[in-house]
């Protein structure tokens, strides 16, 4: 099996988990946030949905240096359920995409993301795109878990029941 399949059959799980998660998107919420220094819903939310879309790039490109990024660019923040589960699925589309295309001498090329001399990561593609874009979309979906229980919305299954949802339910 080429490792794109392995990879989609992933992809697929844990973006339909983050797109039940974005459903249930309070309206009206976007400034909530638990902490001064935390992240504010709307904005959390946005992050998740443009997350995917860091999949692509991981594909496409060679590295990226965030200190290069656009000063001008304005990250999404989700003022609406529609206009966060538009952008994630256009980005899901993108993404899978990407992947589908990739050959695994191409997963297998260095990949760097850097700030300038900082790396935060430097190693094959493969690992890119499962640490830097998987693996931090499914942290910031727990992350915005807490902020649902927080504001008593039911959270979905996600790799079992939750609370709300499944056999032990109330």
């Amino acid at each position: 099996m080429a490792i794109s399949d392995r990879i989609l059959t992933e992809f697929d799980h844990e973006m339909k988990t983050t797109r039940r998660t974005l459903e249930r998107m309070p309206e009206g919420k976007p400034d909530w946030k638990p902490h001064a220094k935390s992240m504010p819903m709307g904005r959390l939310a946005g992050h998740l949905a443009e997350l995917v879309g860091f999949g692509t790039m991981i594909v496409q490109m060679d590295g990226m240096d965030l200190g290069q990024r656009d000063p001008n660019r304005k990250p999404l923040v989700a003022e609406t359920r529609k206009q966060v589960l538009e952008a994630l699925d256009q980005k899901v589309a993108e993404a899978r995409t990407a992947i589908a295309g990739a050959s695994d001498e191409h997963w297998m090329k260095n990949w760097k993301l850097s700030m300038g001399p900082q790396t935060f990561y430097e190693g094959p593609r493969i690992g890119a795109l499962r640490i830097m874009m998987m693996n931090h979309l499914i942290h910031h979906r727990a992350q915005l878990g807490v902020y649902y229980r927080m504001n008593d919305v039911p959270l979905p299954a996600t790799y079992g029941p939750s609370a709300d949802e499944g056999p032990e339910a109330k």
